[in-house]
């Protein structure tokens, strides 16, 4: 799997995918501030090609495959923003791509993968492991597996987010980013590392997966069964070994997050902010807006990691929180 990234590689990332993959905007909101007590930096990754932060990994580990691995193609599995990530960046390098997803990942998410001209195979994520599909296709057809997470150009793809954030904000107080597999919140922490060393590296994660918060008062990785979330970018099982160790050395605090805070979240950056964010990349918001970190009167970095979410999808969950 390679070693642990460090700093360095998230820098050669930066410089590697510069071109190809978007410098997103960072936004502020005043009226938000104010009701959060704190200055809020929000790292807009909805606005990343495909939509999520995840394009950013893609492309950077495509960029570090050799001819051989380039003409035989790859696979890729995850529940939707990996999957379109992989699909177009292997698209514009042209390389062969094959992506598991799970049949009932959202439609907008399955139908854009297509799009993009892969391959796709389906499973059911309750009953059959996508981790065992991706190995058997790689081993079957001689393709190179890239995990969504787990893999140190993957995590050091990652962190450009927060690098950029960093190099656009001056150092942080606070940066809080979701953890599904971790490869978002591992490479944010190695980015503040080398710009914003004093900086609170915190996670957010779905309440009814908890397994990275688990996983580190634990001290070892906790398994847990696919949770049932609206978050489906952080629907995963169990934070990966490479990503653990760095969570491990860097992160302060894993914050659960229930659904209905997830659904205010993506109200209050609807009315205020007019952007369309996914329940998954709500999650940091929602934790600065629960409160009891400590955060007040502070500069705060929030990684809005996506916005792929059907827009009917999106008009039901507000409307059904506002009925009840």
């Amino acid at each position: 799997m390679g070693s642990l990234p460090v700093f360095d590689d998230v820098v050669a990332a930066a410089a590697r995918i510069r071109g190809v993959v978007h410098r997103t905007p960072v936004l502020r909101s005043r009226l938000i501030d104010e009701q959060v007590g704190a200055s809020l930096y929000f790292k807009a990754e909805t606005f990343q090609r495909v939509g999520a932060f995840k394009f950013r990994g893609a492309v950077n580990a495509l960029a570090r495959l050799d001819a051989g691995q380039r003409q035989r193609g790859v696979v890729a599995f995850s529940s939707g923003n990996h999957a379109q990530a992989m699909a177009l960046a292997s698209k514009l390098a042209g390389i062969p791509a094959v992506i598991v997803m799970p049949s009932d990942a959202p439609a907008i998410k399955l139908a854009a993968t297509r799009s993009y001209g892969a391959e796709v195979v389906t499973f059911d994520r309750f009953t059959e492991s996508r981790e065992a599909i991706g190995a058997a296709l790689a081993q079957e057809r001689g393709l190179t597996l890239i995990p969504p997470f787990d893999h140190p150009d993957i995590i050091a793809g990652q962190g450009t987010a927060a690098l950029e954030l960093f190099e656009d904000c001056g150092p942080l107080d606070a940066l809080i980013a979701p953890v599904g597999g971790g490869g978002l919140l591992a490479g944010s922490a190695l980015a503040a590392q080398g710009l914003s060393p004093q900086c609170r590296i915190i996670g957010a994660e779905p309440a009814a997966g908890d397994d990275a918060r688990q996983s580190l008062a634990a001290g070892r990785i906790v398994r847990i069964e696919v949770p049932h979330t609206i978050a489906d970018g952080a629907q995963t099982t169990a934070i990966g070994s490479l990503t653990f160790p760095i969570l491990q050395a860097h992160v302060e605090a894993i914050v659960p997050i229930k659904d209905e805070a997830l659904v205010a979240a993506m109200g209050l950056l609807a009315e205020r902010m007019k952007i369309l964010v996914e329940p998954t990349g709500c999650l940091g918001f929602a934790t600065a807006l629960r409160g009891g970190l400590g955060l007040e009167g502070k500069r705060v970095g929030i990684i809005l990691s996506g916005g792929n979410i059907d827009l009917l999808r999106f008009a039901q969950l507000i409307s059904d929180a506002k009925v009840a």
